[in-house]
């Protein structure tokens, strides 16, 4: 048995029903897909294409979306750096539950930076963390504006704004990389299915 934080008298409890037999009943292999990009680079809708080819295709997969995070687990945060970091380190520990519970969790968050990205990607063992990063540039981005935060912090109305004020680092070494082929976005479908091919040839939509 272990310890962990500042107490002294928390046990971890292990579960009769281990992660490889609710893999099994569930018929496909978890991991976590973290989408990661500028705002409005489309990672929520990718995210939700994604979810629904799953489905269709008869896996269970979950989203965790960066702006409803914020609605209830997170509300309590800020975009300070410290916060940023802590929004993550959260979510990181959300998407390990799920993977763990079996399911093929979807990670939709900014998570500008490299640092707090990597630390989520250490907590999943066996290396099941899938770095997508939305490969958009600022202009396009900033000219989608689909909520309208680009023109606030053009305006200074809001203040640490990843791509404007405050910096995204980009990843160095994920795993796919969405972007626009020859000036043309690709269609969500076309997004959805790049992800799909991926989890299809490293076998966790097999049946186990």
């Amino acid at each position: 048995m272990s310890t962990v934080g500042n107490s002294t008298n928390i046990f971890w409890q292990e579960s009769p029903v281990g992660k490889l037999e609710r893999q099994k009943l569930l018929h496909q292999k978890s991991c976590v897909v973290w989408i990661t990009g500028l705002s409005g680079s489309g990672k929520s809708t990718l995210a939700c294409s994604l979810s629904r080819e799953l489905f269709t295709r008869g896996n269970l997969s979950y989203v965790l979306d960066g702006d409803n995070l914020r609605h209830g687990l997170n509300q309590d945060l800020g975009f300070k750096a410290e916060d940023r970091t802590e929004n993550i380190r959260r979510v990181g520990e959300v998407a390990k539950l799920f993977a763990d519970a079996g399911l093929i969790c979807i990670a939709s968050l900014i998570s500008p930076y490299r640092k707090d990205r990597d630390s989520c990607r250490a907590m999943l063992p066996d290396a099941n963390f899938i770095e997508v990063f939305m490969n958009m540039p600022l202009t396009l981005c900033e000219e989608r504006d689909p909520k309208g935060l680009y023109k606030l912090a053009r305006a200074g109305k809001i203040k640490g704004f990843t791509g404007i004020d405050d910096p995204y680092e980009p990843p160095l070494n994920c795993e796919i990389e969405i972007k626009q082929k020859a000036g043309v976005c690709p269609t969500p479908g076309a997004m959805a299915g790049e992800v799909v091919t991926y989890l299809e040839e490293k076998g966790y939509l097999q049946h186990q």
